[in-house]
């Protein structure tokens, strides 16, 4: 059970919650649920999970709003759940970042073989985008390996999960805090900045004026491809 799929369930219908998290058990995933956004977001603090099945209307933040928050700095897949059925309410849970919607009253088993689709094009885009190319560097996710012109670039754990956190997202800041919170950097957020800019001494031509890792004022930092 501890390397199966571990997803979360965000639902204010506590029955509801109560009956995915055993029917997903039974099927051999490892569940956890939230019975709103903000208890769903202190989960996703302190657990990674591989999915999350989510509510589109919630009292408080709405499932949407949700997922568009998390797309600012996570790609954990998403299937949302709601009870309308019009396709510009299925558009917008889309074009929020869900990975995929499905309509309530839905058949458990359906549920299951989209969660399964989803985990299955989740794992081969992983395993086809673990490279990322900047400049004349080129960083490796799941080796956590950054080689340059003249071969391989050390990097110091908070390097290298910067890097993951950046590649994640090329092209889209992430404040300093979530960049603390994604790469359990210790100290202030000012730890964030003496990482970067170590960072930056070993991947830009010059670090005083960056090319590939920028500061976006009032938002954080963000990660350039070519």
């Amino acid at each position: 059970m501890d390397d199966s799929p571990h997803i979360l369930v965000v639902d204010d219908d506590r029955r509801l919650r109560e009956l995915l998290q055993k029917f997903l058990t039974d099927r051999g995933f490892r569940v956890t649920t939230a019975e709103s956004a903000a208890a769903a977001r202190d989960k996703l603090a302190s657990l990674q999970f591989d999915l999350l099945v989510l509510d589109l209307m919630m009292p408080g933040e709405s499932g949407m709003s949700l997922t568009s928050s998390l797309r600012k700095t996570s790609m954990v897949p998403i299937l949302m759940l709601t009870a309308m059925a019009e396709s510009e309410d299925r558009i917008q849970g889309l074009e929020s970042g869900a990975d995929d919607y499905l309509t309530k009253p839905f058949e458990p088993r359906e549920l299951v073989a989209r969660i399964r689709s989803i985990l299955r094009r989740a794992g081969d885009a992983q395993s086809e985008a673990t490279e990322f190319r900047f400049g004349s560097h080129i960083y490796d996710s799941q080796r956590q390996l950054l080689t340059g012109p003249e071969g391989t670039v050390p990097l110091t754990g908070a390097e290298a999960r910067l890097l993951d956190v950046l590649a994640q997202t090329p092209g889209q800041p992430i404040s300093r805090e979530d960049l603390q919170d994604e790469t359990n950097i210790t100290g202030s957020a000012r730890a964030v900045d003496v990482q970067v800019n170590r960072l930056r001494r070993k991947i830009e031509p010059n670090p005083r004026t960056p090319r590939y890792l920028q500061t976006i004022r009032g938002q954080g930092y963000v990660l350039w491809p070519d």
